[in-house]
C-alpha cells in the first residue's frame, strides 16, 4: 500500500480592527506595526474553512500555527491565535 503523504494548509485571515481594543490582544502584540492590519493564523490538515469554523468553537491550534505567529509578530503584524 502506498504511503500517503500528509498535506497541511496554513491560512492567514485579516481580523476586524476592532479587535485592537482588547487588552490581551495588544499584550500579546507589543510591537505591532500600525501600518499593518491584524491576523489571525492558523495550520490544518482540513479544508481551511472547515477548520476556521473548529477554531471559533474552541479546538486548540497546533504547534506550527504558533511559530508562524511568533514570525509574523516580529515582521510588526499583530496576530491572535486560540
Amino acid at each position: 500500500m502506498p504511503k500517503q503523504v500528509a498535506r497541511h494548509h496554513v491560512y492567514v485571515i485579516e481580523l476586524d480592527p476592532a479587535v485592537l481594543t482588547h487588552a490581551k490582544f495588544r499584550a500579546a502584540n507589543p510591537k505591532r506595526d500600525s501600518r499593518k492590519p491584524p491576523l489571525y493564523v492558523g495550520m490544518t490538515g482540513l479544508d481551511p474553512e472547515i477548520r476556521f469554523e473548529r477554531h471559533k468553537y474552541g479546538v486548540k491550534a497546533q504547534r506550527m500555527e504558533w511559530v508562524l505567529a511568533r514570525e509574523l509578530r516580529s515582521d510588526g503584524y499583530a496576530v491572535w491565535q486560540k
